[in-house]
């Protein structure tokens, strides 16, 4: 049985997806929608809080995702999701997306998403998250990012309930 508040770094629980884009997955101009990219940044993203948390993880928010060139029909996907922070309850998970069009032998990476996950109980109740320790200058630098990141989100939050009353 795993040890769930032991800490953890960001590799033990990154994880790899490829995908093919097939014509269900494209608009009307051969790209992929973008709806099911996030899907997959999703499905990336909650396996790293899981597989960080040894528990079921939920989205509690997703921040910030980019699309910076289209992935077209054909193209393979490659998403990379790492835990950048753990924090009370909460974990942010960082997802990179790379577009690979293997008729041509060209890479680009086309996406980032930072996503916010919480692990729950089987009444769905917030549980506490194990610590990351970051191990590389790379790690460390999204480990404070993530902390900036969380502020930024909890006074927009605030802002958002003074605003209403």
């Amino acid at each position: 049985m795993p040890t769930i508040n032991r800490i953890k770094t960001p590799s033990e629980s990154e994880v790899h997806m490829t995908h093919l884009v097939l014509p269900n997955d494209t608009n009307q101009l051969g790209n992929l929608l973008g709806g099911r990219l996030m899907h997959w940044i999703d499905i990336a993203a909650a396996l790293t809080a899981m597989k960080h948390a040894a528990r079921v993880c939920v989205t509690a928010s997703v921040d910030e995702i980019s699309f910076n060139e289209p992935i077209k029909l054909g193209h393979m996907v490659h998403l990379r999701s790492v835990i950048t922070r753990a924090f009370r309850t909460s974990m942010e998970v960082k997802v990179d997306v790379w577009r690979e069009d293997p008729l041509n032998d060209s890479k680009a990476h086309t996406s980032s998403a930072y996503l916010t996950f919480v692990g729950i109980d089987q009444y769905g109740k917030p549980l506490p998250a194990p610590p990351v320790e970051p191990e590389n200058d790379e790690e460390r630098s999204l480990y404070e990012e993530a902390a900036i990141r969380r502020e930024a989100r909890l006074r927009y939050r605030e802002q958002i309930r003074a605003r209403r009353g």
